[in-house]
């Protein structure tokens, strides 16, 4: 019976550790969904680029992490803005479906520029050891990075609700997210709102790159799309256009899927990701607009 509980609860802790991940990820999906209405299939790609030049800049130039981090920030961040200057803004009035394709389309343009330049194959992702380290806590244990990342999550969620309840910009986001054209009339530079969302979205995806990289200690092109479908799915769940609600659901996504994965039979592991996409339709049967979601879909 001790057995069973202490290993019921490693997997929930790795599911917290994995929620964590979707989390910061939904978070800047939540962002800029909530503004454009867009579905940025390209959101988990940038991720993707984000770890490759930390792994580039580690790798070739011994640079350390802290700073290899920092630019693969600013990296993200420019390609997230290259694809909202010439892939989404010249056909923001074209409606949602065009945007929608415009994103996939520069999803795989990213997936395909990455293999070419690295490569399909699987590298190595190696952590310090002062960053794998493992601290007891009982029963459970987790490293250096998965306390990190947790701490990251709650401190990113604190700072961007007060942002959003308190200051001018969150504000015009407020406004631009429950109508863009009545906040355009208001005299508030709705370029400069979309602008910003896809700031903040872009910086997020690239730390949790570093987040995801660093707990499966592999990366290829390809990593960035399923995490970011499902960080998506967890915004959904939770509320689109809540940043508390993007957390909630990254969370409840990441602990039900490592519980599936760990408590189902072997045979069933392999479908953990049609699991995750059953568990969203199921609670969208019950919520259709998420576990904290409003009806209007406005931000929470």
């Amino acid at each position: 019976m001790m057995d069973a509980l202490t290993y019921f609860l490693s997997q929930f802790v790795n599911g917290v550790k994995l929620g964590s991940v979707y989390a910061m990820v939904a978070i800047g999906y939540s962002m800029v969904y909530g503004i454009l209405r867009l579905i940025n299939f390209a959101h988990g790609d940038i991720m993707t680029v984000g770890v490759y030049t930390i792994l580039v800049l580690t790798t070739a130039f011994g640079m350390p992490l802290w700073v290899t981090v920092i630019i693969s920030v600013i990296i993200a961040v420019f390609v997230g803005l290259s694809a909202e200057r010439f892939a989404y803004r010249p056909l923001r009035s074209a409606g949602e479906e065009t945007t929608l394709v415009s994103s996939l389309a520069v999803s795989i343009f990213l997936q395909n520029l990455l293999v070419m330049i690295f490569s399909p194959q699987r590298k190595a992702f190696l952590l310090s050891e002062q960053l794998t380290e493992l601290h007891s806590f009982g029963t459970i244990r987790l490293s250096t990075m998965n306390i990190i990342t947790f701490i990251t999550v709650i401190i990113v969620l604190l700072i961007l609700s007060h942002m959003i309840k308190n200051t001018r910009i969150g504000m015009a986001m407020r406004a631009c997210s429950d109508n863009m054209n009545a906040a355009k009339l208001m005299g508030i530079n709705i370029t400069s709102v979309i602008v910003t969302a896809f700031i903040i979205g872009s910086a997020l995806a690239a730390l949790s790159g570093l987040m995801l990289a660093g707990e499966y200690k592999t990366i290829d092109p390809l990593m960035g799309f399923v995490p970011g479908l499902k960080a998506f799915c967890a915004a959904v769940l939770g509320g689109i256009g809540s940043l508390s609600g993007a957390v909630l659901g990254g969370f409840v996504l990441g602990i039900a899927e490592m519980l599936f994965a760990g408590l189902m039979p072997t045979e069933f592991t392999a479908y953990r990701d049609a699991f995750v996409f059953a568990l969203l339709i199921l609670v969208l049967l019950i919520r259709p607009n998420g576990i904290l979601g409003t009806k209007d879909g406005g931000r929470s």
